[in-house]
């Protein structure tokens, strides 16, 4: 057994399930303090009903091997990890990296608990905490699984002879198998994660509506040390994230970490930048958004880059993310804490950069018709998880609001969304001020 590897995998596994609690932080640290503990349940709900239903259906949905038209796999064929951890003999069944599989359905839980929490804080301080708990149920079965299977589990965004890229600029045979001779790349999810949580958060943000006071009221972070210590973490949890993508402790995972780290910093740069140009300040809040939206840039890239040009890649997502979260102020849409800004458009540009600056074949790296050939995937890649989760969560959340309902009352939402939906406040030190 290859024991580097399986440590490395757990090690990674265990930083990304760190990364919800650090969201909770983050977004709890962006919210004002009557609902700072309502938006940290909702990542705290995540890991509660994301971890379930990845044990009932959501490993055999999306890594199962009867795939259902290359969409979605058998939810039935593996229920409740069986045949996924051990064999008839009571030992532990080989995953594909040559480690035991039970390892690998440990780190792709994480990934599926963190993009249902991340689609939260486009919709804070406004909404039912049941009704949150059933649509991530429901996204992440109908959304999240399907599109793991469709990137990663063999499916139709995949590189083997049958996904979408193979039908588009045909096949080669390589390793014993025809797989695609343009290879769509998603090395950590851009599109699973990122593209697709973001469209979400995009959708619910106009199916739930604003906030009664939004664009009449300010809406400052309570605690903007939380917000810095959340981003903090969720920069230590990316290096499991990327970095344990690779699915070996080998030069792969150090390139991903070393590109995650470049993308990051440059990522943090070019949001302040922008800052201090816009509005004469370069703020912490900004810092620490900055961060993110390189993380989230690099994540679809960071084993197909080099550190040159993931400084180039963070350096305009960062810029393209601090000048899309003003979108919501143009249009009118009540993003509360930056989803569609932070993870739908540096989630896309990300994506998308891989035609550009693919290490030996992106279309400024020398890979001339080829790189064109790869922008294209990439973009479509790209469109699809949009068009496919935006549909999606347009109907279950539809769906919701006409059974269950979506908003608290005004009364709620002005007094407090902590007090009504969980009977807990955050500060009673602090006395009664509602702010």
């Amino acid at each position: 057994m290859e024991t580097g590897n399986a440590a490395w995998i757990l090690v990674s596994a265990s930083l990304v399930f760190l990364m919800t609690p650090a969201l909770a932080l983050f977004y709890g640290g962006m919210s004002r303090q009557k609902s700072v503990l309502n938006m940290m349940m909702m990542s705290f709900g995540a890991l509660g009903v994301v971890s379930v239903l990845y044990v009932l259906w959501g490993w055999s949905m999306s890594y199962g091997t009867q795939s259902l038209a290359g969409i979605v796999a058998n939810p039935f064929e593996l229920f409740g990890l069986q045949r996924s951890i051990t064999d008839a003999d009571g030992g532990y069944i080989a995953g594909a990296n040559g480690y035991p599989n039970v390892i690998d359905v440990c780190f792709q839980l994480t990934f599926a608990v963190i993009s249902a929490a991340l689609i939260s804080g486009a919709i804070a301080e406004r909404v039912k905490f049941s009704t949150w708990l059933v649509f991530i149920g429901c996204w992440v079965t109908l959304v999240y699984f399907p599109l793991a299977h469709m990137v990663w589990g063999g499916g139709l965004l995949a590189h083997g002879e049958h996904g979408f890229a193979a039908w588009m600029f045909g096949t080669v045979a390589e390793a014993g198998e025809r797989v695609a001779v343009i290879q769509p790349v998603d090395f950590a999810g851009g599109t699973v994660v990122h593209i697709s949580a973001g469209t979400t958060a995009f959708v619910l943000a106009l199916l739930v509506g604003k906030r009664r006071n939004f664009m009449r009221a300010p809406h400052r972070p309570h605690n903007l040390p939380m917000v810095m210590l959340g981003a903090g973490l969720l920069w230590f949890g990316w290096f499991g994230f990327n970095g344990g993508s690779a699915f070996a402790a080998d030069g792969l995972a150090g390139l991903a970490w070393l590109n995650t780290t470049a993308a990051a910093a440059a990522a943090m740069l070019g949001w302040l930048l922008v800052e201090r140009l816009r509005d004469g300040h370069a703020t912490s809040l900004g810092a620490a958004s900055g961060i993110v939206a390189g993380l989230v840039a690099i994540t679809p890239a960071a084993g197909a880059l080099t550190p040159i040009t993931s400084l180039i890649v963070g350096l305009i997502g960062g810029a393209i993310a601090a000048w899309g979260v003003g979108l919501k102020y143009r249009y009118g849409f009540d993003d509360t804490l930056d989803v569609v800004g932070v993870h739908l458009l540096a989630g896309l540009w990300g994506t998308i950069a891989i035609g550009f600056f693919h290490h030996d074949s992106g279309l400024l790296t020398g890979g001339g018709s080829d790189g064109l050939k790869l922008l294209v995937v990439q973009a479509v890649i790209a469109l699809f998880a949009m068009v496919f989760a935006a549909a999606i969560s347009l109907v279950v959340g539809y769906a919701l609001r006409r059974t269950m309902g979506w908003r608290v009352d005004a009364e709620a939402e002005h007094m407090g969304i902590d007090s009504n939906q969980h009977g807990e406040s955050a500060y009673d030190a602090v006395g009664p001020e509602i702010r």
